[in-house]
C-alpha cells in the first residue's frame, strides 16, 4: 500500500502533530471529544485481532492489529485499504478505535467469523450523493472521518448484534434491519 496516507494528529497509533486538511478537521473535532481508553474487554490483552472481508471486492484482513501496547502500522495500512471508499477509489487513515469497537463487539457476541464490511470510509462527495438518495444517510457522517463502518457478522442476528453493541456503550450504533446490517462507530455514544 505504498503512498497510503499516514495516521496523524489525534491518532492513537501515531499521535503526530500534523496540519489537518479540511476533510480531517471533522475527524479531529469529533475524535478529540470522543477519546477514550480501550474497551475493557481489550484493555488487558497483549494482542487485538480483527477479521474483516469487504463486500464486492473480497479484500480482507485477518490478524493482529495491536500488540505490545501499540497499534501495528502495517496492519492499519492494510485495514485502511479494506475500508476504502470503493466508488471514489480513495482511502483515508481509519481511526483505529473503530477496530477496537468492532473487535469488542465480535468478542461479545461470540463470533470469530469475519465481519462483512458494506461501507467504511466515504469521501464527502460519496456521502453527499448517498445523502441525496436516502434520508437515512447523515450529511455529517462519521464515515467521512474514517470513524464508522456499516457491517454484519455472518451467522448472527443483526438486531442482537446491534443490541449488544449498544449495551457496550463504546460509540454509535445504528440498526438497519431492512438492509441487514449495523452501523458501528467510535464517536459519541448514541443509538438509532
Amino acid at each position: 500500500m505504498a503512498g497510503a496516507p499516514g495516521h496523524g494528529a489525534l491518532c492513537p497509533c501515531c499521535g503526530a502533530e500534523q496540519v489537518l486538511p479540511r476533510r480531517g478537521f471533522l475527524a479531529a473535532a469529533v475524535g478529540a471529544a470522543a477519546l477514550v481508553a480501550a474497551p475493557p474487554a481489550l484493555a488487558q490483552r497483549s494482542e487485538r485481532v480483527l477479521r474483516v472481508r469487504r463486500n464486492f471486492t473480497n479484500d480482507s484482513f485477518s490478524g493482529v492489529y495491536w500488540r505490545d501496547g501499540q497499534y501495528d502500522k502495517e496492519a492499519l495500512r492494510q485495514l485502511d485499504h479494506v475500508f476504502r471508499d470503493l466508488s471514489a477509489a480513495e482511502l483515508t487513515p481509519m481511526d483505529p478505535r473503530l477496530f477496537d469497537v468492532m473487535a469488542t463487539v465480535a468478542e461479545t457476541v461470540g463470533s470469530d467469523e469475519p465481519y462483512e464490511v458494506i461501507s467504511g470510509y466515504r469521501t464527502p462527495e460519496t456521502n453527499q450523493r448517498n445523502a441525496r438518495r436516502s434520508r437515512r444517510v447523515s450529511e455529517v457522517s462519521l464515515h467521512m472521518s474514517g470513524m464508522a463502518a456499516d457491517c454484519r457478522l455472518p451467522g448472527r442476528v443483526t438486531m442482537e448484534v446491534a443490541r449488544q453493541a449498544a449495551d457496550l456503550q463504546l460509540g454509535g450504533v445504528g440498526l438497519y434491519r431492512r438492509d441487514g446490517f449495523v452501523h458501528l462507530d467510535c464517536g459519541p455514544v448514541r443509538r438509532w
